[in-house]
């Protein structure tokens, strides 16, 4: 997305805020108000200032509203890196403390792909990244952490793609740097390396060090590369606006974030614009996943409204709303509903001569949730292997919604007390969550929170315990102190607490 005047006075205000006071960042602040260009990106990124300081936490820490404002100096540094991209095979080094935490996880992960999530600021000198190792040795007051050299080598002929083209260049910067005399080489966000090897086997001065060895890699060494590229090119495919950033939110389960973006869109459309019912189907999306279900139908309502009177053939939209319309009623414990709007989404594709559509799965899934609702196990489980089947012909192996399939799929063994062939379905769906979500994703709580009802129905409380717990730490961080979600599971604590304590 192109930067506008609106998040660039957005990001100075934010900037005077956090400094008042600091007339020496200030000045800085203004500086870059007035005299900033793209051509000197490397060179602000590079500078002792809010720029680096900033940006490297927003990308470490993934606060995407400071990426977001951001994002100009990010995609002006990778034209600067794409436009200097290193031409020869080098090797590089950083010195830097590493937490023992880190190490351990490291040390397990030999051999593994690394994706960084920030800029690696490197050098082709050695002895500048044990100058820079020694100055965080005094800087450094936790007696956990250790002295590390990052050794990498990194040829540019196996990341550029057929037009010599890379999406994740490196670039020797002494020319554009603040600082030209470090012999720098800068790898963009999400480098891909391989783990190569850790060895104790170097000392500086007084302190024994270790080596991290990696290699850079090409994007197909990455396992997920078939799944990113899926989700990738079903974002692309759509206009880069707040309203496809919304979605990616919503998605990633941040769906606070998801409703500002779209609120913020809203302001931005003229009345009668056509993409309203679209924006109003997401707003929909959000308060569902928020519990605001009566204010979710409003939402639906609204867009189906928009649609009938301007687009009544368009079978798609009309059928997928329908659709989310019967989730809220679903959710809302209103399966007679429910199922007359799944029912209505599957006879317009069906009019339509569009039965093998990937959205039938959705809706096959849907009408499984309320059969399994209504204890007609064997139907639902019957519509649950028809979802799944659609989807498999046409989602990557890793893709999230394969994880709500067999999640689904193991409610089903659960309700008819084949506990183990339960927990398998979970564990699968809990693999494909864990790898395609992120880390505080409601999804995955509800993943431990289902295979921690299954332990409590084994008698196997502690474990079940174990898991509601993780479920519940998630929830917090993802969801409205007053989500349904978040109430039940602090009830089966509660109950398997009390359980516990019988037993005892």
């Amino acid at each position: 997305m192109k930067p506008n005047k609106q998040d660039q006075n957005e990001l100075i205000g934010l900037l005077m805020k956090e400094y008042q006071g600091n007339e020496s960042e200030l000045k800085i602040v203004t500086e870059f108000q007035n005299e900033y260009a793209s051509s000197r990106a490397v060179w602000w990124y590079t500078r002792d200032s809010f720029v680096y300081r900033l940006v490297n936490k927003a990308l470490r820490v993934r606060n995407v509203e400071m990426i977001f404002l951001m994002r100009n100096i990010i995609r002006n540094v990778y034209e600067q890196l794409r436009a200097n991209q290193f031409k020869k095979r080098a090797v590089v080094y950083r010195g830097q403390m590493m937490s023992e935490i880190e190490m351990k996880t490291l040390r397990k992960s030999i051999g593994n792909i690394i994706s960084l999530n920030s800029f690696l600021s490197t050098s082709l000198n050695r002895r500048v990244a044990e100058t820079f190792l020694r100055q965080s040795v005094v800087s450094c007051s936790s007696d956990d952490h250790v002295g590390v050299i990052f050794e990498i080598e990194a040829d540019p002929r196996v990341i550029c793609d057929v037009n010599g083209d890379n999406r994740r260049p490196f670039a020797q910067i002494d020319e554009l740097s603040y600082y030209g005399d470090e012999a720098e080489i800068l790898f963009m966000v999400g480098s891909i390396f391989r783990l190569g090897s850790i060895r104790q086997d170097d000392s500086l001065g007084d302190m024994r060090i270790w080596t991290i060895r990696m290699r850079l890699c090409r994007d197909d060494e990455n396992d997920l590369k078939t799944l990113y590229d899926h989700m990738k090119n079903k974002i692309t495919r759509a206009e880069m606006n707040l309203m496809s950033l919304g979605l990616t939110m919503w998605k990633m389960g941040k769906f606070d974030l998801a409703e500002k973006y779209y609120r913020q869109f809203l302001t931005e459309l003229p009345s009668n614009d056509p993409s309203l019912s679209k924006l109003y189907q997401r707003f929909g999306l959000v308060a569902n996943s928020k519990g605001e279900y009566d204010r979710s139908l409003e939402w639906y309502e609204k867009s189906l409204e928009i649609m009938m009177k301007t687009r009544p053939s368009d079978y798609v939209n009309i059928g997928n709303t329908h659709n989310n319309i019967g989730g809220v009623h679903r959710n809302k414990g209103d399966s007679l509903r429910a199922l007359e709007s799944y029912n209505r989404a599957l006879s317009l594709f069906k009019e339509a001569n569009d039965e093998n559509h990937p959205n039938m799965a959705s809706f096959y899934g849907n009408i499984g949730g309320v059969y399994s609702a209504e204890k007609k196990y064997l139907e639902a489980l019957d519509l649950y292997e028809k979802s799944l089947a659609i989807q498999k012909k046409y989602l990557p192996t890793d893709h999230p919604d394969l994880g709500l399939s067999y999640n689904n799929i193991g409610t089903v063994h659960d309700l008819l007390n084949d506990y183990d062939l339960a927990l398998d379905y979970y564990e699968r769906s809990l693999k494909i969550r864990l790898k395609s979500l992120p880390s505080q994703h409601p999804d995955i709580a509800t993943s431990y929170r289902n295979m921690g009802l299954v332990y409590e129905d084994k008698s196997e409380l502690e474990q079940a315990l174990t898991l509601m717990n993780k479920s519940k730490i998630i929830y917090k961080v993802a969801l409205p102190v007053n989500h349904p979600y978040l109430l039940l599971i602090k009830n089966d604590i509660r109950r398997v607490e009390d359980k516990t304590k019988r037993e005892k």
